[in-house]
């Protein structure tokens, strides 16, 4: 757990370290990008919205571009598959976590 954040010193040696780290900031700000939508839906979220949200600096302003981009180098995945990931993963449960949309 200490690994997930760079502050603490600790490094990340373990696959499961890794993605802990890569997915922290990026589903919070997947979530941020859903609730934002008309809809309130993650269904209506895709990696083009969430890349674009990542450019606007003023949005979900907490949440770290360059931790989400390291992340994503560390796994050895592309950005746009972490992203589609994390996406995939809360539309499996988007129900439970009132992310289902308002439509």
């Amino acid at each position: 757990i200490l690994s997930h954040a760079d502050y603490s010193g600790v490094s990340r040696e373990t696959h499961l370290e890794k993605t802990l780290y890569a997915v922290d900031e990026l589903s919070s700000f997947v979530v941020a990008v859903a609730l934002v939508r008309p809809t309130k839906s993650i269904h209506d979220v895709d990696v083009r919205a969430v890349k674009k949200k990542m450019k606007d600096k003023a949005f979900a302003r907490a949440v770290s571009r360059e931790d989400i981009i390291h992340g994503a180098e560390e796994l050895g995945i592309t950005l746009d598959d972490v992203i589609a990931q994390v996406i995939a993963a809360l539309n499996g449960d988007a129900g439970r976590l009132g992310l289902a949309g308002t439509a």
